[in-house]
């Protein structure tokens, strides 16, 4: 009996070793990261500073945060290692689909002060299940070197509103791991780790006002993404138009058997699947011959994801009920693209303008994607006095149509230079307009 409890006691001491040695590899790796940058607000460029968290995944210095921490709106990175070092960083990369951005450690920095550095390794998200303890490392209100613990609350849960932050969708690629560790502003970014100190997450938001509710991006998503941004800089995924919704408690209303099929809820106009023929009311059966299984909400990122995930361009055989009727339609793929499109100010005119991407236009009703859509106006500067308004879509300026934003910032480059009447025509409430921007 003796010598049962002290081989008991030997295996528990060799595993709290075992995390020991994890944890503090693991914390070697965490990084505080301050972020400043630039919002394109009422018509006017401001600054804004934030602070958030990060884990270091390699040897040399890529640390992987969440997209709303640093963005390409980022003016200046600075990094704060484990030792207090403060380093600075560039942007590899940023990915809003699933919250995740790729940053780079100063390496000439870091060799030419003699700093030194950790890095964490990935876990397996899929092994994970209810009840196992994890850990939320990271930065909260500024905290540096916070360890959290709770357990996994739940390994595949689904948000139905994916608009993100600041406007950009997240997350219709991807579940998220639900967990009650404590995670609060200035933890984004950081890793959520298992006992011996393995990724298995990325923490990137929580309910406020609510207890114990954190979520956070499993390692099986962030690993692909890593290795994207990485590589290219950004993901490119593809896009047909079509809007999901889970088949629960309507198969008899579409009489289909159960765990059969995803129903189409909207399609986008003018997008791939609308060309093709692609309705309302269909029921999705099969992508290029394999089974869809939309019957529950956590089933339809994996789907939305294998679409995602084909090239630009190919074709997409898709098999669909119609009624009684079953045919394949064939959908050329798109290359997805956000809502929110690039952004500036014209601090002249007191204007600032996001470019209407395709998205947008289709969402809005519009003709095309030409054009920049006014989100917001400064009182008192030649905008405002002409009569623009946030929501106005600019589409011509001195009669030139606007296909690109940069168009646009030659013109008010001209007027800095040269100022003089600027004749604009916009849309507002699918009416034309014209107004005209007075020095």
């Amino acid at each position: 009996m003796l010598r049962v409890s002290l081989l008991g006691l030997a295996l528990a001491v060799s595993a709290a070793g075992s995390m020991s040695r994890g944890f503090n590899q693991l914390l070697g790796a965490v990084v505080r990261i301050d972020v400043r940058e630039v919002a394109f607000e009422d018509g006017a460029k401001r600054f804004n500073a934030s602070i958030g968290s990060g884990v270091i995944l390699s040897a040399d210095g890529l640390i992987l945060t969440n997209a709303h921490v640093a963005s390409p709106r980022a003016v200046e990175l600075s990094v704060t290692l484990s030792s207090l070092e403060r380093v600075s960083a560039r942007l590899v990369g940023w990915d809003h689909w699933t919250d995740l951005a790729l940053l780079q450690l100063d390496l000439a920095e870091v060799k030419r002060r003699g700093l030194k550095f950790s890095h964490a390794e990935f876990g397996d998200s899929s092994k994970l299940y209810v009840g196992q303890t994890v850990y939320a490392v990271g930065t909260p209100f500024g905290l540096t070197r916070t360890a959290t613990r709770g357990i996994i609350s739940n390994n595949d849960r689904y948000f139905e509103d994916s608009r993100g932050v600041n406007g950009y969708e997240t997350g219709a690629f991807n579940t998220w791991l639900q967990t009650d560790a404590a995670i609060n502003p200035g933890n984004s970014g950081g890793p959520l780790v298992t006992e011996d100190g393995k990724v298995i997450g990325i923490s990137s938001r929580g309910y406020l006002g609510a207890n114990n509710l954190g979520f956070a991006i499993p390692a099986s998503t962030a690993k692909r993404v890593v290795e994207g941004l990485a590589r290219d800089g950004a993901i490119t995924r593809s896009y047909i138009g079509l809007v999901p919704r889970e088949m629960q408690d309507l198969e008899t209303f579409y009489s289909v058997a159960l765990n059969t099929g995803m129903l189409v809820a909207s399609v986008d106009p003018g997008s791939p699947a609308a060309r093709a023929g692609l309705r309302p009311g269909d029921i999705l059966l099969a992508i290029n011959g394999e089974k869809v299984d939309g019957r529950f909400p956590e089933q339809l990122p994996p789907i939305q994801n294998r679409i995602a995930s084909t090239p630009v361009g190919e074709k997409l055989r898709l098999t669909v009920k119609r009624g009684a009727q079953t045919r394949d339609y064939v959908v050329v793929t798109e290359k997805l693209e956000s809502r929110v499109g690039e952004e500036w100010v014209l601090e002249k005119w007191g204007l600032s303008v996001r470019k209407v991407s395709r998205t947008f236009a289709r969402e809005n009703q519009l003709d095309d994607a030409t054009g920049v859509f006014v989100i917001g106006v400064q009182p008192g500067f030649p905008a405002d006095v002409a009569g623009l308004s946030r929501g106005d879509v600019i589409t011509k300026i001195n009669q030139v149509p606007i296909i690109t934003l940069d168009q646009v910032k030659a013109f008010h480059a001209d007027y800095e230079k040269k100022p003089a009447p600027v004749l604009v025509e916009a849309q507002r409430n699918h009416q034309v307009s014209l107004y005209v921007l007075k020095p």
